[in-house]
């Protein structure tokens, strides 16, 4: 009785799937249509904790402009909701599903058209990835700078809807400051160019900027141009241990403070750093209260690491180590790179906020993220891209757990709601998604999402990109 029920709800489903799957078929090979429940399901969503995803009707692979355009089409004509995907590394929901919608993944288009040493750009599909592409640019000398942590698996297309950073960023920006034009299909399936290939060009309203950090609720990047910088020299890294957050924090500002322009500035509070020596025994002291890592790419590395190390001795430091070699550098920046698997390992399943602060408060933070930490009973890692004030506290809970499930999502939001207080934005680089969309109204205010939801009604008058996400 239960299975005839069950084969009866999928010839239901695909009763009503029929009208949908016969048009995409009509400018798609069969391969790229996919409408197996088993196999959709594992497309309904990123990698965040407490958002809701519905289930795909379909989901879509194409290799072509020309084939996301008759996607777009036909779910206009349809009436069909569409959501885009990249690798699905995201931390907010932005790209999980919603009941019954085409889900778009762009991964197949995922070549390298161009790359130029004279005019420093690279032309790519958005479903390159970004490791992929940094190789391959720097064969040629050159060096794509956004470098988030997933970049072995991320794709630009999905760094591009989150205006995502990396570890870089202090140095070189975020992925705005790189994306000179694009292509993007409309709702309607119209294709726009936008921006340019040159180094300036002021021509009309910055369109590019706008579909940047979009999430992709205003159109599907298909193609992108980006620009490149000459590749620099390898770069040196120091550790600086503190015995307090709020002596790291003063490091921070003295360094910036001072002029410095570090390639990485990195800070992992206490219950980081004890997460890692659990998971890989480095030996770090249990008396680190807080671990600042700082990385030059300059001529002479070793001269700027000496007067960073001089200003963080004059902070508290107790204990400064400069790298001699790249291979002591990558040492060094092995705790930083194993921090968020270390805290997931605490308790099996974590919440990564994105909160960023002016540099000047980011101690604040920190030891407001300690005693909301207290008040819920639970433990909360922070990590910091600490040059440029964002910060990722991580909640550590147990989600088989309802009540400890419950505190977590109240700590969360109590560090969101911090972060406002100090001046600074709900999300410095993975986005809102469905994670913070209360959030996102509370930061932009009424007037500022009124205006928002006007542009998205200009471009998606029937609501069917990425319906749901950001408000």
């Amino acid at each position: 009785m239960i299975m005839s029920r069950i084969e009866a709800r999928r010839d239901e489903d695909t009763v009503a799937a029929g009208p949908l799957v016969d048009g995409l078929l009509r400018g798609l090979p069969a391969e790229a249509v996919l409408t197996d429940p088993d196999v959709t399901a594992s497309y309904a969503n990123d990698m965040a904790s407490f958002c809701p995803a519905g289930s795909p009707a379909v989901v879509v692979l194409p290799r072509t402009v020309e084939q996301v355009q008759h996607v777009m089409r036909t779910a206009t004509e349809l009436r069909v909701p569409v959501v885009p995907q990249g690798a699905r590394t995201g931390l907010s929901g932005g790209a999980n599903a919603t009941d019954g919608c085409i889900v778009l993944s762009l991964t197949k288009m995922d070549r390298i058209l161009e790359i130029s040493p004279v005019d420093r750009i690279a032309v790519v599909e958005a479903g390159v990835v970004n490791a992929d592409l940094s190789r391959a640019v720097g064969e040629h000398g050159l060096y794509y700078p956004p470098d988030p942590s997933s970049w072995e698996q991320c794709t630009i297309g999905g760094n591009i809807g989150t205006a995502s950073g990396g570890l870089c960023c202090v140095k070189y920006g975020v992925t705005a400051e790189y994306v000179l034009g694009l292509d993007v299909v409309l709702a309607d399936g119209r294709l726009m160019s936008t921006g340019r290939r040159t180094a300036k060009g002021v021509a009309g309203y910055d369109l590019t900027r706008l579909f940047v950090g979009s999430e992709g609720s205003l159109g599907i990047v298909v193609r992108a141009v980006l620009a490149l910088r000459p590749k620099p020299p390898g770069q040196l890294v120091l550790a600086a241990e503190f015995s307090s957050g709020a002596a790291a924090c003063d490091a921070v500002c003295r360094i910036m403070a001072g002029g410095h322009v570090p390639s990485l500035l990195e800070l992992m509070d206490r219950t980081t750093v004890k997460a890692v020596n659990d998971l890989a025994h480095m030996g770090l002291p249990d008396s680190t209260e807080a671990l600042l890592l700082a990385a030059f790419d300059t001529a002479d590395p070793a001269a700027d690491l000496a007067a960073v190390g001089a200003l963080c001795e004059a902070a508290g430091a107790t204990s400064v180590v400069p790298a001699d070699d790249a291979a002591e550098s990558e040492l060094l920046l092995k705790a930083r790179r194993l921090s968020l698997v270390a805290l997931e390992a605490v308790k099996g399943t974590t919440m990564i906020d994105d909160v960023c602060v002016p540099r000047s408060r980011l101690g604040e933070l920190i030891d407001g993220v300690e005693r909301i930490a207290e008040k819920h009973g639970l433990t909360i890692g922070v990590v910091a891209h600490a040059g440029d004030g964002n910060t990722h506290p991580t909640v550590c809970f147990d989600a088989q757990d309802p009540e400890e499930s419950r505190r977590a999502r109240e700590s969360f939001d109590e560090i969101m709601a911090l972060g406002l207080e100090l001046g600074g934005t709900i999300t410095g680089e993975h986005g809102v998604g469905v994670l913070k969309k209360e959030w996102l109204a509370r930061e932009l205010g009424p007037v500022g999402l009124e205006m928002q939801r006007a542009v998205k009604q200009v471009f998606d008058p029937l609501n069917i990109l990425n319906p749901g996400k950001l408000f």
